[in-house]
């Protein structure tokens, strides 16, 4: 037997983020956006995939039916009401509230959530973006109710992913659903145009169990302020507005938040990240233990198998 065989070295981190004694710095990004080169697919047109190479993310209106959304919105109010479900450890609530704010791994809950998430219009997008089979790194609905839905902070989804969860390569993406209206006063999703080309080294250790808080209000893993200023300041940014239906892919590093939601209108979005199966989670790189299975798929992970539209 091959001693030296058995003992794998470590993978190097190619993004370090969240040492200690580390400033914050940008890290230009070393890997592909759009991993096929085959410009030949019916999963999106030229023009999208160009847009979504360019700004990080893509917006497609309506790309559900109206029936499909009121299947989907009973759903989304049933889960909501259900005193069980927001008793699971699945179920976040609100900061200084009962309100709930999201339920993780919700496609475990609901056959009508898995059923979306295994739909073909969403996954032969992930499957061309990423150019390999895809599994469900994290899926929840975000509710983000009237007058009470608070912010979630600008922050990279792969910095948590990379430092907290192991994810090695930015060959991961993510579908925001509309559920209900998204407008410019219930706290819609905000992007950075093109931000996804840099990784945003950010300050502070991570704290042990740092999840327990960080999905009611993140203060680590949160860029600085003049690395935001600076993005802002040459790119702007986008709002994912538009009707119940419309759906945003977005690159895993786009940089992207939402305001707190004080219009009596409650924005809600199902959300389902892809990572491409040559891409499953690793140790986190924190040296934390990793953060339990209904934030990141870790022991069970499979290809999806699409159903057909």
């Amino acid at each position: 037997m091959n001693m030296q065989a058995s003992h794998r070295p470590e993978p190097r981190d190619a993004y370090p983020s969240r040492r200690v004694g580390a400033s914050a710095a940008v890290i230009p990004r070393s890997e592909p956006v759009v991993y096929s080169e085959d410009a030949q697919t019916d999963a999106l047109t030229p023009d999208q995939i160009k847009r979504y190479a360019e700004q990080g993310f893509l917006i497609i209106d309506r790309l559900f039916s109206s029936a499909e959304v009121g299947a989907l919105q009973a759903e989304l109010a049933s889960l909501r009401s259900d005193e069980k479900i927001k008793k699971r450890e699945e179920s976040i609530t609100e900061a200084g509230s009962d309100s709930v704010r999201s339920i993780f791994a919700v496609h475990r809950q609901s056959e009508i959530f898995a059923r979306l998430a295994r739909d073909s219009r969403l996954v032969r997008i992930a499957e061309y973006l990423l150019n390999d089979q895809v599994y469900l790194h994290q899926s929840r609905l975000n509710y983000k109710p009237g007058f009470r839905g608070r912010e979630f902070y600008w922050h990279s989804d792969f910095e948590t992913w990379h430092v907290e969860d192991g994810m090695p390569s930015m060959r991961a993406l993510s579908m925001s659903i509309s559920l209900t209206p998204n407008n410019s006063t219930n706290g819609p999703l905000l992007l950075i145009p093109g931000s996804h080309e840099e990784f945003l080294v950010c300050e502070g250790e991570t704290p042990e169990q740092h999840y327990k808080s960080s999905l009611k209000k993140q203060k680590y893993g949160v860029p600085d302020d003049d690395n935001l200023a600076r993005l802002v300041a040459s790119k702007g940014i986008r709002e994912f507005t538009g009707n119940p239906g419309s759906v945003c892919i977005f690159d895993c590093n786009t940089m992207h938040g939402s305001n707190s939601n004080i219009s009596p209108d409650s924005r809600s979005n199902a959300f389902f990240v892809y990572n491409a199966m040559s891409n499953r989670v690793q140790s986190p790189f924190s040296g934390q233990p990793p953060r339990p299975e209904h934030i990141c798929a870790r022991d069970s992970i499979t290809p999806i198998n699409s159903t057909a539209t």
